[in-house]
């Protein structure tokens, strides 16, 4: 490649990346999960668009598909917060695990039975389309304020189910007949247990070691996080385990460490997943041929309806008997199940390892992802304001940045406090910090002054905190319960934590 092809490569990637950012705004307007519009770029970029680029290499597809979701997960998993989804922790589990079962079998009968195909390709669309997308299905809610309790379980299944399906997938594609039931039972489950027990050392490992060495530059921090990250998943995969379980596990064990320059590296990260999100889904869009769509748009049609109206209905309603979850919580779960990323991305695998009718596996897949994302996406937010599940009571947790000064022995405390929050209204001295920290400057519409302890805390104001070494945990813990209940927090029983609705 000369300089001169490199240029235009460059120009062709930065037009591309510039359309995708704008194509955010549009997504956020329009209550479209910004993966039909990223698949659109690539489509538009193919043999049959305005492009007419030539591209069908389903292995570096995969390969990148692959590193792509890595990092989706790894961004997932730092932004989930430990609190909010320890109590669906057990619901996610079985949605996950039994849950998958119950939607595999479903749609792979209904895949053999309405459209005919062989138990092998219907098996393998079932696990493919099994897999549950974080991404489309908050890109559609975060207006939305939804109990701690649904947002968590939607989170943690997603992130979750990840791992069960891929071994399913790779099972059903490999040559030869498949195996029993209660060995792919076996591999699944030690698959997962090894993945958890390397993504949770790696992740606590991860973070004692940030927590305690100051790093040079701050931007150093982000950097390390991300690459913790995929070292978890690479040790998994390394051992035998479940390196996407592993890398999302060690991700969220990060994401709730308080590390410091937490933002910085929460931006990072959301950068680094938008990144991924748009090179992934504008390469399927290149893989993907339009005009060898239209003979298999009416069997992915009548595969999503089984998906959607029986099968991840049934397995919500089956997975959840042993808790307690209102109706109105199931019939959202059922209909939250968006399918994006990790489904296209899995039909690859056959593709990849020659199964017969490959590419109509892909041109299922794919026509059904965008079909039914069409449906499903937009009238999410109707369903739960229709289903009184807006849950706008909740405060807005605090965003607290932490610096080590390393030198001085303590911490430097950004914290914002946003519309939201309880914090609003109350005086310096009613937040009652520990002995050996302070409110030492107050941020207010663009001017700074030190604080008295009689000033009082608006919303929209920047504080800048010190705190020792002791007393840090400490003092981010009483800032943050203030944040949620206000002046009385600690004398009601706020302590810090949101409680489970």
């Amino acid at each position: 490649m000369t300089v001169h092809h490199l240029n235009q490569l460059l120009l062709v990637c930065s037009l591309v990346l510039l359309v995708a950012v704008a194509a955010v705004r549009i997504s956020s307007r329009s209550g479209l999960p910004s993966l039909l519009l990223y698949l659109g770029i690539g489509i538009a970029m193919g043999q049959d668009g305005v492009g007419d680029v030539h591209f069908d290499n389903a292995e570096l597809t995969q390969v990148i598909g692959y590193a792509a979701l890595v990092v989706i997960l790894a961004e997932g998993g730092l932004g989930t917060k430990w609190k909010e989804i320890k109590p669906a922790l057990p619901a996610a589990a079985v949605l996950s695990t039994v849950g998958v079962a119950v939607s595999v079998g479903i749609t792979a009968a209904g895949a053999h039975y309405l459209v005919g195909l062989e138990w092998r390709q219907a098996l393998i669309i079932g696990a493919v389309v099994s897999s549950t997308d974080a991404a489309a299905v908050f890109s559609v809610l975060r207006k939305v304020p939804l109990p701690s309790r649904v947002t968590g379980v939607l989170e943690a299944e997603s992130g979750f189910n990840d791992a069960p399906v891929v071994i399913l997938v790779v099972a059903f594609s490999t040559a030869g007949p498949v195996d029993d039931w209660y060995v792919l039972l076996g591999e699944i489950a030690l698959e997962l247990a090894i993945g958890a027990a390397i993504g949770l050392a790696v992740g606590w490992l991860g973070a004692y070691g940030l927590r305690h060495v100051a790093l040079p530059a701050s931007g150093l921090y982000p950097i390390a996080v991300m690459a913790i990250a995929v070292a978890a998943y690479a040790a998994g995969a390394m051992a035998h385990g479940s390196g996407f379980l592993a890398v999302y596990l060690a991700s969220m064990v990060l994401g709730n460490a308080r590390l410091p320059h937490w933002p910085a590296t929460r931006g990072f990260a959301e950068g680094l997943g938008w990144l991924a999100q748009i090179g992934m889904f504008v390469l399927l869009g290149l893989l993907v041929t339009p005009h060898d769509l239209l003979d298999d748009t009416w069997p992915a049609i009548v595969i999503g309806l089984v998906l959607t109206v029986v099968a991840r209905p049934l397995e919500v309603v089956l997975s959840l008997l042993p808790f307690r979850v209102p109706w109105p919580e199931k019939a959202l779960l059922s209909w939250a199940g968006l399918r994006g990323a990790v489904p296209i991305i899995l039909a690859t695998i056959p593709m990849v390892n020659g199964v017969e009718d490959s590419q109509r596996i892909f041109n299922i897949v794919f026509v059904l992802v965008v079909v039914y994302t069409l449906i499903q996406g937009p009238t999410l937010p109707w369903l739960a304001r229709k289903l009184r599940l807006g849950d706008s009571s909740e405060a807005a947790d605090l965003g607290i940045e932490s610096a080590p000064l390393e030198r001085l022995q303590g911490h430097l405390l950004s914290v914002a406090i946003p519309k939201e929050s309880r914090m609003h209204g109350v005086e310096v001295a009613e937040l009652r910090l520990p002995t050996g920290s302070a409110v030492t400057l107050v941020v207010r519409d663009g001017e700074s002054f030190v604080p008295l302890p009689t000033t009082v805390l608006r919303r929209g104001d920047e504080l800048l905190v010190v705190a020792t070494d002791p007393v840090r945990d400490a003092a981010e813990k009483r800032l943050r319960a203030v944040g949620h209940g206000g002046k009385l927090a600690g004398w009601l029983g706020t302590d810090g934590e949101k409680h489970q609705s």
